[in-house]
């Protein structure tokens, strides 16, 4: 029996702007890493990480400012993805701005790991 084709698809999520968000995502950061790892481990989710400030980027660790998540997986379709990303803590909690994430198919141009 054949594996069933999958896409790989682009997500941004940047988090809400408006105060106490840092806060909520730090209180619920555990829970999304420990599902994230387990979405890795299944091979979904490809690259995945953080996504600072500017600023951040000359700011020692204990300043840097998280604004939001970006990941690059593979799904047999953007329901899928969608999905996915529905049912992280980060989306249900509101830190994620549900408006402005972003979930497109793309064709990779460089190995993914």
């Amino acid at each position: 029996m054949s594996n069933p084709v999958r896409s790989k698809f682009f997500v941004y999520a940047p988090d809400k702007t408006e105060e106490g968000t840092f806060a909520k995502r730090l209180s619920v950061r555990t829970e999304h890493l420990t599902r994230m790892k387990t979405i890795l481990t299944e091979g979904t989710i490809r690259v995945g990480g953080v996504l600072l400030s500017p600023e951040s980027l000359t700011a020692p660790p204990e300043n840097q400012k998280m604004i939001g998540s970006t990941f690059i997986c593979e799904a047999e379709s953007l329901d899928d993805v969608k999905k996915m990303v529905e049912e992280d803590i980060y989306y249900k909690e509101g830190v994620w701005d549900k408006e402005k994430i972003v979930v497109l198919p793309m064709i990779a141009a460089t190995p993914i790991p």
